[in-house]
C-alpha cells in the first residue's frame, strides 16, 4: 500500500523519539493546483531553511491534540478497536462507504495526486486517481478503486489498484492490492497483490478515524507478503512540497514486520492526503513529495494493468 526533503533528521528523530512532535488509493470537489494554499493553512512561522518537516525543539510533555478544523468523526472507543498484526477482525458491509471523507486522506472519485519519487539516483513518476469504480472484496465490503501507476522515463515499472473504504467511524480500510511490476512492457511478477478474506489475508487501516500520537495499528496482512504497519506520532507537523506549504500535518511511523531494518515517516496534508513520504531507514533514503493535485478526466485510471488510460 501505499504514498512516497531534505529534512533536519537530527531534530526531527529528537521529537520523534518523545512521541510528540511540533508543527493526503479529493475533497467533496477535488482542488485544483492552486489549493495548496488553503487545504492546510500555510504556516504562520518562518519557513524552515531547507527543512519539509519541522519540529520544536520543546517537546511537550502531553500528546498534542488533534486538530480542531477538520475534525475526524470517532465514537469514543474506536481507537482501541483498530486491529493489530494477525488479528481477525469481524467487519460489518453495512457499516462502510466507498465515500472516502476522512479529512487526512479524502477520496473523491477524480481526485489525482502526482508524486516525485527519488531514491538510488533514479526519479520515478508517480500518478494516483481516485476511480468511479468500486469492487466487492471477498469479505463483503465494497471498496472504493485506487489506480496507482510507478513510471521511469517514460515506461510503467508498477502498476496497481488498490482497494479502501471508510466505516462509520471515519477510519479508512485498505482491503487490499491487484498489483503487477513490469520490464519492457511485459509483467515481471505480480507479487504483493492480496484481497481481504482470501488465503488468510486481512484488512487494514490506511488512515484512522481519530488519528492521535501514540496510535498504532494494522495497515495491510498477507501472512509472508504483506505485513505493514503504522503508528500516529503528531498532528501539529508542517510540510513543504513543490505543491505548497501545509501546517496541522499529520505524521506517521511506518513500519514493515518482514523488514525490520525499513522506517518511512509519511506526512499527510488535512483536505490534501499523503503530501510527502521520507524513507530514513533500509530504503536508500528516498523521498517521495506532491507535485500536483488536479481532477482527471473522466474513465481516466480504469485500464487493465500496465494501461491505465486505456
Amino acid at each position: 500500500m501505499l504514498v512516497r526533503t531534505q529534512l533536519s533528521f537530527l531534530v526531527l528523530a529528537a521529537g520523534l523519539a518523545a512521541a510528540a512532535c511540533s508543527g493526503g488509493t479529493g475533497t467533496a470537489s477535488a482542488p485544483t493546483s492552486d489549493t495548496a494554499s488553503t487545504a492546510g493553512a500555510p504556516a504562520s512561522t518562518p519557513e524552515p531553511a531547507a527543512a519539509t518537516a519541522t519540529t520544536s525543539s520543546s517537546v511537550p510533555s502531553t500528546p498534542a491534540p488533534a486538530p480542531t478544523d477538520p475534525t475526524p468523526s470517532a465514537s469514543p472507543d474506536a481507537a482501541s478497536t483498530l486491529p493489530q498484526g494477525d488479528e481477525s477482525v469481524d467487519l460489518d458491509p453495512a457499516d462502510f462507504t466507498t465515500d472516502i471523507d476522512n479529512p487526512y486522506w479524502p477520496m473523491a472519485p477524480g481526485t489525482r495526486w502526482t508524486y516525485r519519487e527519488e531514491e538510488d539516483d533514479e526519479v520515478k513518476d508517480v500518478v494516483v486517481i481516485v476511480t468511479d469504480q468500486t469492487k466487492e472484496v471477498a469479505n463483503g465490503v465494497t471498496a472504493r478503486v485506487v489506480r496507482d501507476t510507478v513510471t521511469l522515463d517514460g515506461e510503467i515499472i508498477e502498476d496497481t489498484f488498490d482497494w479502501y473504504a471508510q466505516d462509520g467511524d471515519g477510519n479508512v480500510w485498505y482491503l487490499g492490492e491487484d498489483t503487477a511490476e513490469f520490464e519492457g512492457g511485459e509483467i515481471t511478477t505480480r507479487d504483493g497483490s492480496f484481497e481481504a478474506g482470501v488465503d488468510g489475508a486481512l484488512p487494514g487501516i490506511a488512515m484512522p478515524g481519530d488519528p492521535r500520537p501514540g496510535l498504532a495499528y494494522r495497515q495491510e496482512f498477507y501472512e509472508g507478503q504483506a505485513e505493514d504497519n503504522g503508528e500516529v506520532l503528531s498532528v501539529e507537523e508542517l510540510a513543504e512540497t513543490p505543491f505548497g506549504q501545509f501546517d496541522s500535518v499529520l505524521l506517521t511511523k511506518d513500519t514493515i514486520t518482514l523488514e525490520p531494518d525499513v522506517q518511512e515517516f509519511k506526512l499527510y496534508a488535512p483536505g490534501v492526503g499523503p503530501v510527502l513520504v521520507l524513507s530514513v531507514s533500509g530504503g536508500g533514503g528516498g523521498r517521495e513529495e506532491l507535485v500536483s493535485m488536479d481532477q482527471a478526466p473522466a474513465g481516466a485510471g480504469t485500464g487493465p494493468l500496465g494501461s491505465p488510460n486505456a
